[in-house]
């Protein structure tokens, strides 16, 4: 069993979040779903953008850490989008013990970090057509963390959904590559966490 810490995309705690730490409840782990929003919840990406803006990065990531503070070393850090920065650089604040990223990677060098943490593998989950995937920053994500001598999986589903996972997204969601995605994410946090 592991303690999991699940980081929303930019349109906040949706669904597609509840159902992943019912998931991941449901196999036994420990979810905490880090609110950097404080209950607000957008349907449209432009207006989350512009909340992003407002509230800016820093502040969210400092909301990301805190968020954690009472979990215990050795966490697993998960992430949607926008999250999964968050969750990215929970990791280089905290000793974690492993990585789970949603439609997103973000470069080290936009984190301010030069190196991937140590020890900590990761798993990227992408459909092949999201319309917001920055397949450099992807490239990178795995560049540093091969370097870093870690796992790291990456898994492309088709289709063009971004938040392919959320059900209360019917454009985006798929649900064949959702349950593909629960199965490996599973399997991850049962190797991880033993």
């Amino acid at each position: 069993m592991a303690s999991i810490a699940i980081f929303h995309s930019v349109l906040g705690v949706r669904p597609g979040i509840t159902d992943a730490a019912d998931r991941l409840r449901a196999a036994g782990h420990e979810v905490l779903v880090v609110d950097q929003y404080d209950g607000r919840v957008f349907d449209d990406y432009g207006e989350a953008g512009a909340h992003v803006e407002r509230v800016g990065f820093p502040a969210l990531m400092a909301r990301a850490v805190e968020g954690v503070r009472d979990l215990p070393d050795g966490f697993l850090a998960a992430g949607f989008s926008n999250g999964a920065g968050m969750a990215e650089h929970v990791a280089t604040q905290r000793r974690c013990g492993g990585l789970l990223l949603f439609s997103g990677a973000l470069p080290l060098s936009v984190l301010g970090v030069e190196r991937w943490p140590d020890g900590v593998p990761a798993q990227l989950h992408h459909t092949v057509g999201d319309p917001l995937r920055q397949q450099q920053w992807v490239d990178s994500v795995v560049a540093d963390a091969r370097r870093a001598g870690v796992e790291i999986e990456v898994h492309d589903y088709p289709g063009t959904g971004h938040l392919f996972t959320d059900p209360s997204l019917p454009a985006e969601h798929d649900p064949a590559a959702t349950e593909l995605l629960w199965e490996r994410v599973l399997g991850f946090c049962a190797r991880v966490s033993d």
